[in-house]
């Protein structure tokens, strides 16, 4: 049962990850997104559909200053919907194996943003696979970092968070199909925010030759590939699984497209090449045949 305190999440890494000065901090985010920006001819050319809401974006959630300008160019040259359903790991080991949060709101230093409470119901309903639960996220870092951007790109955003931690592949493929028929059942643009970093403390060479294995399943919308190609090359991407079940609902709703909008690591900032963390992001655009019934 949830209590109905823990309804209101706070930050627990603002001035570590990412400034606690919302000044500051929506400036950098504001630098960062618009590294992402482009003109309506190249936007146009990358995604066809015009207006159409992005369907998936994966972002690295690391400190800003390593993690940052990949994000930011991602989600800016993302098209968001009003509501955002963020899919990450479960770092703590704390709750539910597939753990929503029930409603209320998140806190940044930029203001609260409002959890869609039907749109939750409507994944627990959809499949007891889902868990109404606030323990696994009140020590969780991987969408908080995210959250800010959220509200800069877009200030009348809604989120539905949600952690996984169930590494079986039929658990996923359950995950992927309920969001898949929220999705169609909510009547408006829903776009999913996957969050993950990619290869850990291994040299840039290797994280690169890695992590370049797993985009190329992702670009391919292929998430048994996804999956099974981060366990056979020990591949140590932290949120493999949402991005497993993201790419389920998207291959379910249609979507034939995937781009690759940036990959670094942390050596580039740090100096540091024999021990670095990959960063990537990535776009899932809307189906063609959405573009064409528009």
């Amino acid at each position: 049962m949830v209590h109905p305190s823990h309804t209101i999440r706070r930050p627990v890494v603002a001035g570590q990850f990412y400034t606690g000065d919302p000044v500051v901090l929506r400036q950098q985010i504001e630098t960062f997104l618009a590294a992402g920006q482009r003109t309506e001819k190249e936007r146009e050319s990358a995604a066809p559909c015009g207006d159409a809401p992005t369907l998936l974006a994966m972002v690295p959630h690391a400190g800003y200053v390593y993690s940052g300008a990949v994000a930011g160019q991602t989600l800016g040259a993302a098209r968001l919907a009003e509501t955002v359903i963020l899919l990450g790991p479960n770092h703590t080991g704390r709750g539910e194996a597939v753990a929503v949060w029930p409603g209320g709101e998140w806190l940044s230093p930029l203001g609260s943003v409002p959890v869609d409470s039907d749109f939750a119901a409507c994944l627990v309903k959809s499949d007891p696979v889902f868990s109404l639960d606030t323990a696994a996220h009140l020590y969780e870092h991987s969408l908080e970092v995210i959250l800010p951007f959220l509200q800069v790109a877009r200030s009348d955003v809604k989120i539905v968070p949600i952690a996984i931690a169930s590494p079986s592949p039929e658990v996923l493929a359950r995950c992927g199909a309920a969001l898949a028929r929220c999705i169609q059942a909510h009547g408006a643009p829903v776009t999913m925010v996957v969050s993950t970093d990619m290869s850990h403390y291994v040299s840039h060479e290797e994280a690169r030759r890695n992590d370049l294995l797993a985009l190329a399943m992702i670009e391919s919308l292929d998430p048994e590939g996804l999956y099974s190609t981060v366990r056979e090359h020990g591949i140590t991407m932290c949120g493999v699984l949402p991005m497993t079940a993201g790419l389920v609902a998207c291959r379910l709703l249609g979507a034939d497209r995937a781009s690759i909008t940036r990959y670094a690591t942390s050596g580039e900032v740090s100096g540091d090449m024999d021990k670095v963390v990959g960063y990537a992001g990535a776009l899932v655009h809307a189906p063609r045949a959405a573009c064409a019934g528009a």
